[in-house]
């Protein structure tokens, strides 16, 4: 890990849905818009999981019935506000050490006309082993920007 503070990731998406199906969608419909190559247990991906409370997991279901964490849900607070600990290091490897924890919020901000205002910051990367090299690649178009792009699609299309 490095001990220099790396910026955040931040980017903003504005989706046409009102907040309420925005931040469902993101969160009940995850597995319906993660893409499935962006997995990093050893099985392909049968499915992206975010449980709905404050402690909850958010990790992936195997092919094979595995089961591979990504993180906690910190604070969960529908339909606004959404905190994931992010334990994937820079080697794409869950780390279950919570201090080598980076991580991501989400608002849902309700922008006129039905739309929703998603804000996102990825921070305290610096935590993660390699942080930097997996800050560069969360920052680039395959990282937050085309995730969102997805995500995105999916909350207009439901």
């Amino acid at each position: 890990m490095t001990s220099a503070t790396l910026p955040a990731v931040r980017r903003t998406v504005t989706v046409a849905a009102p907040a309420d199906r925005a931040f469902r969608v993101f969160t009940e419909s995850f597995h319906t818009w993660w893409p499935a190559e962006y997995h990093i247990g050893a099985a392909e991906m049968a499915e992206a999981v975010l449980e709905q409370r404050a402690a909850g997991r958010w990790y992936e279901k195997g092919v094979d019935g595995s089961e591979c964490d990504w993180g906690r849900v910190l604070v969960w607070e529908p339909p606004h506000r959404l905190v994931l600990t992010w334990q994937i290091n820079g080697q794409w490897q869950y780390d279950p050490d919570p201090a080598h924890a980076s991580e991501i919020e989400l608002t849902f901000t309700p922008d006129g006309d039905g739309q929703t205002r998603v804000e996102l910051e990825h921070r305290l990367i610096e935590r993660l082993a390699g942080g930097e090299g997996l800050r560069e690649q969360l920052d680039g178009a395959d990282g937050w920007n085309g995730v969102l792009a997805m995500y995105a699609k999916a909350a207009e299309a439901a």
